[in-house]
């Protein structure tokens, strides 16, 4: 099968976000006498922001006001943090195999829940190695809905079966499969085992690599 196009997802595939994910959650769960660790955040991996909140609140029930003063106090912290972010802090490996795409004439495309993906890859300096981008704010339904994939997908003018999807979350493998597209999972196999092809992350995979992989 022609493999033409690969999109990525942000956090945890180009950027590291984690960090900044879980102070910004931490703010706000102190606010509110919540027990927050970064354990708890790992398990918020490629999942959207009212979700996370709902899972930090553990079952407490707030009025749709608070949840949406809560989300956006979040934001707020965490567009602050973002703040830091610098073409230094893409992951290792990223950048070189976005490089190494384009030069193959290959596209590339980013498929992330974030709705702060625009300005992350600008701050990272890789948005011009993008030929798409589909982000939180571009479909309704998020991962493990395939929508912000076929949405790159649709972008870049090419079927699913041509595209591969590269993620470090299982929602994320989850919905390329659920798209009909190709996948490769970053991290351990207990969380992105259902991929085609898993790695532990960019770093020194070069294009034949996943290609290799994927056969």
């Amino acid at each position: 099968m022609t493999i033409k196009a690969f999109i990525f997802d942000l956090d945890g595939v180009l950027a590291d976000t984690t960090e900044y994910h879980y102070r910004g959650w931490k703010y706000v769960a102190d606010e509110e006498g919540i027990p927050f660790t970064r354990e708890e955040n790992e398990r918020l991996r490629g999942i959207p922001r009212r979700e996370s909140l709902e899972l930090i609140l553990k079952g407490r029930t707030y009025p749709e006001d608070k949840i949406q003063a809560l989300m956006a106090k979040k934001n707020e912290h965490y567009l602050e943090l973002l703040r830091e972010i610098r073409p230094r802090d893409a992951l290792p490996g990223a950048r070189e195999l976005l490089e190494e795409i384009r030069r193959a004439g290959l596209k590339s495309a980013l498929g992330s829940a974030s709705k702060n993906a625009r300005f992350v890859i600008e701050r990272l300096g890789i948005a011009d190695l993008l030929d798409a981008i589909s982000d939180g704010n571009s479909v309704e339904r998020q991962k493990p809905a395939p929508d912000l994939f076929l949405r790159a997908a649709n972008q870049l003018g090419l079927p699913p079966r041509e595209c591969v999807v590269v993620e470090d979350a299982a929602a994320g493998i989850e919905a390329a499969r659920a798209g009909g597209f190709r996948s490769v999972g970053l991290g351990p196999r207990e969380r992105v085992g259902e991929a085609e092809a898993v790695f532990p992350s960019l770093e020194n995979v070069k294009l034949n690599d996943l290609l290799t992989a994927l056969k």
